[in-house]
């Protein structure tokens, strides 16, 4: 595989960094730079933006994020991903904001139409 290969949107399901492990639905949207690093756009339960730029390597992607939280403060965070394939990432994340005790989750599928996302 390799990182062309994951350029595309993807429908996500995820669960957050906390205790109760709430979870979230949301888009993420790939694209490349031109240097071929990852750049990254979520989309969260249709509120929250976030934004990011990583690497890929051996079927890994990482990605250093942040977003615009309470009080316009900035948030950063980063999330591994394992690529499956080209159609199914699975990953695991850390932010500033959340506790530190625990780690996010996240799993995303490529979007290969508009009834794909799932709302």
């Amino acid at each position: 595989m390799t990182v062309e290969d994951l350029v595309g949107t993807f429908s996500i399901i995820g669960s957050n960094q906390d205790d109760e492990k709430n979870s979230y639905k949301g888009t993420l949207n790939l694209s490349l730079d031109t240097n071929h690093r990852i750049i990254a756009k979520w989309l969260i339960d249709d509120t929250q933006e976030q934004s990011g730029t990583g690497f890929f390597k051996d079927n890994i992607l990482v990605i250093n994020f942040n977003y615009k939280g309470y009080n316009d403060k900035i948030f950063k965070g980063t999330v591994v991903y394992k690529c499956l394939n080209k159609d199914i990432l699975e990953g695991f994340w850390s932010e500033e904001l959340g506790d530190p005790k625990f780690l996010g989750m996240e799993n995303c599928f490529r979007v290969k139409n508009s009834k794909t996302v799932l709302n």
